[in-house]
This record gives C-alpha cells, structure tokens and sequence, in this order.
C-alpha cells in the first residue's frame, strides 16, 4: 500500500528505531565501546534523509542516545515504538541476551501484528541488521522466523557484520555498500508496509520476546469455543462467524482476521511454538495420571453457551483441574446485539465456568469478565498467557522429575498493571515462589 506524496508530506515520524544491545566498558574511564553504534546510526540517518522528502528538523531515525537529560526513559521509548515506520535490531550474542532489546522487539511486534489483525495485510516492518553474526541455533524464533536475505548486502557484511566492517579500514567500501543496502531496506519497507501508530505500551511492564534466559520456543495451544455459521444460536449475526470455530471474530468489523490466528501471532511472538485448535473438536477428558502436555488459553464466545451440548462440556472442562489453562472471553463493545444480551450471556457464563471465572489473580480475572476491544486484547494476552506458562510449570512439577543431567525450565514472572479498559493501574502481586528477574547484561535503566 503506497501512499500518496500529500500523506508522506505530512508523515514525519521516524523512519526507524535502532534496538541495540549496550556494551559494558572493559575498564574503568575506557572508551565509550557504543560510539561504533552510533556512527551507524549518523550513516543510515544521512542516507533516509536523501532517500526520503523529510523536513529538515525531522527525525530520520531513532536510538536511546537521542533521549534528553532529565526526560523519561521507558515513557519516551515507549512513545518512539508507538510511532517509529521500522524496527530495526543489531544482531549479536549479546542483543538475545538482553532482555530490554526483547521488551523493544515485542512492543513493536505487538503493535505490527495489531495493524496486521486491523487491515487484513501483513506488516512486516521488522528489518534485522547483523552487528554481529550469530548461529542460527542461538537465534530465539521471532528471530529465526524473519524471511530476510542478509547475502544482498555483500559476503564480507555476512560473515563480520558491520561492527567487523566499521572497525577495520580495509573493508570501509563493504561498510559503505552493506549501510546504503540497509537504509534502501528501510525506506522501502516504511514506504510499503506503513505501520500505524499505536498506543505506548508501558515499557517497563511488556515482556521481552526472548522468552526466558537460554531456553528455545516453548509449546502452547489456542483454543477457540464458539459457534459456526452452521449451529449460530437463532438470530445471531453471522458477521462474527466462519465455517470453523477458529473463523470467530469478535472484533468485527474493526478486526478483519479471526482472533485465534492474532493471538497466534501474538503468543508465537513470544517465542513459543502455538497450536490452534477447537473447543468443539479437539478437547479431551483430563487424565489425571498424566501431566499436562502445554499450557494453554481457551477463547469463549458467550454466544457459544446457547448451545447446551457445548455448554454441559464447558461445565465439565470448567470442573476439572486445569490452572494452566486460562479462559479469555472477548467480547466487543461495539455489536449492540451482544451488549443487548449482556446480562443473560453473562449470568450462563457465570453458571457454566464459575471455577475459570474466578481463577487466578487480577490478568486473569479480567480476562474471564471480558475483553472490550482489540487494543485491550493486545495489552492483557501476554500476561494471561505468561499466567497460563507458570501454573503448567508449577504442575507439571509435580509428576516425576526429568531425566538427569536436563536443564531445569525457568519459571515465568507475571506482573504489571491492566489495560485503562479494566479500570485499574494497581500492580500485580508477584507470586511468592517467584524467583527473582536474571541480571540483563545490558545496562540501559529500566
């Protein structure tokens, strides 16, 4: 989707973020080892200013440098992720260690998959930039997962990347050609994909989409209760609906794909491998000699309830012990059909899952009330699922042990205060057992 010269006239948001990770100094009153990252900055900012028709004054890029004395860190880097064209990460060992660079890459990917379940076209606004190479095995899956030709911007930039480049003369013209490359990248996909602003996340509170410290994708499953256009209960808009129950989509007609597949998106974005499946289809009794296999969420239409089969099997999941299976029922404030129903689809809910409605802490209960919007759906899932991860690993601790010599799975954290929809700011208690946040090698303030 290209946009007309009177749209990019007036667009004078940043082209890019630059997400880097901070090198510590190697000794005291040492050089300043992040000058390298800034001169690339000052490169690829000259080269968008003459691609593009930015004013002068206008920023071409970002990076944390930029941010002035005395202003706030996490509110202005949140404000830049919101608006920012592309995201561009430095790739090194370093960066996937950082847990503030995956709190960057997710409030970004959050927002593009957003725009993504908004406008039923992909935004794929993430261009990586190799600072460092890095193993493929040692890439998290937002990271592997990115379709990008590194080779275009020359063999030498592949095997040093640019800090090999930048720190030796002999290669100044690989430099030069692998910078231009990169700028041509980011112009062309803001120009293209043209992401639009979203709501400044709080920073500090996202979760990074590195998942925990040394550990690979971890497995999760989506699962979605709600009716198809072939059993809708009597004189329910079929707008909402598909020929599966994964076609639900409740945010209709602001939304145009189904939910199951944006909270794919957004879960996979935290590096966990998601299955998809239906309610109707796919649930079995609980066994219970054996361990949970993942944890999970379940997506409910209310509508779903009017169906009493469907429903007597809700009351059945809701009465077995499942606490890491966590229920989000989304509902859209918007179709007056259902708001016109509110107290009957509420009060069923309330008797079919009283367990699920009243399990764990604030995330979670809100979640089971509702969900009014797409935007609130985006800024309570990850708390929800990272929920849903703890209480899998806190049971699944409870059948025998793993093998000898294996790795032991580090718990997830949840904290952090509801969306405003929810009507309250008050954090979140940690869990007692929760053991404390691994020290981030990079030294930004958080």
């Amino acid at each position: 989707m290209h946009a007309s010269p009177q749209q990019r006239a007036a667009d004078h948001r940043p082209y890019f973020f630059l997400s880097y990770a901070h090198t510590p100094r190697y000794a005291a009153g040492g050089p300043d080892p992040d000058m390298w990252v800034e001169r690339l900055f000052r490169d690829l900012c000259g080269h968008v200013m003459a691609m593009t028709d930015l004013p002068a004054g206008a920023p071409a890029g970002f990076m944390d440098r930029e941010i002035r004395s005395g202003e706030g860190w996490s509110e202005r880097l949140a404000e830049v992720l919101a608006t920012c064209r592309v995201f561009v990460p430095l790739f090194s060992r370093r960066y996937f260690a950082s847990v503030m660079c995956g709190k960057e890459w997710y409030a970004f990917a959050q927002r593009a998959i957003l725009h993504t379940a908004k406008h039923a076209h992909a935004a794929d606004a993430i261009v990586p930039a190799l600072w460092l190479p890095v193993p493929p095995e040692q890439l998290p899956g937002p990271a592997e997962r990115l379709q990008f030709n590194h080779r275009a911007f020359g063999d030498r930039y592949v095997t040093d990347g640019l800090y090999g480049l930048i720190k030796l003369r002999i290669f100044e013209e690989e430099y030069e050609r692998a910078v231009y490359e990169l700028a041509k990248r980011i112009v062309s996909v803001a120009d293209t994909t043209r992401v639009a602003p979203g709501r400044p996340v709080d920073y500090r509170q996202v979760p990074s989409a590195f998942g925990p410290p040394g550990g690979g994708p971890r497995p999760f499953q989506v699962t979605v209760a709600a009716p198809t256009h072939h059993d809708l209960p009597e004189g329910r808009d079929p707008a909402y609906y598909g020929d599966m129950p994964q076609d639900w989509n409740p945010y209709h007609p602001e939304a145009a794909r189904p939910l199951a597949y944006v909270a794919e998106d957004l879960v996979r974005s935290l590096n966990y491998q998601v299955s998809v499946a239906s309610f109707d289809h796919d649930t079995v009794p609980l066994d219970a000699k054996a361990p949970p296999s993942r944890p999970e969420i379940l997506l409910v239409d209310r509508w779903a309830l009017q169906d009493e089969e469907r429903r007597r099997r809700l009351a059945a999941f809701d009465a077995e012990h499942r606490p890491w299976v966590s229920v989000v029922v989304p509902w859209n404030r918007v179709d007056q059909q259902s708001r016109a129903a509110e107290t009957e689809l509420s009060a069923k809910l309330e008797e079919t899952m009283p367990v699920k409605m009243g399990q764990g802490r604030a995330a979670g209960r809100a979640a089971a009330r509702g969900v009014p919007s797409m935007e609130a759906f985006g800024q309570l899932l990850p708390q929800v699922v990272e929920a849903a991860a703890q209480q899998y690993l806190r049971h699944a601790a409870v059948y025998p042990p793993a093998p000898a010599g294996s790795r032991p799975t580090e718990r997830p954290r949840l904290r952090g205060p509801l969306p405003q929809e929810f009507g309250t700011t008050h954090a979140m208690p940690e869990t007692p057992d929760s053991a404390p946040d691994a020290e981030d090698p990079d030294d930004r303030p958080s």
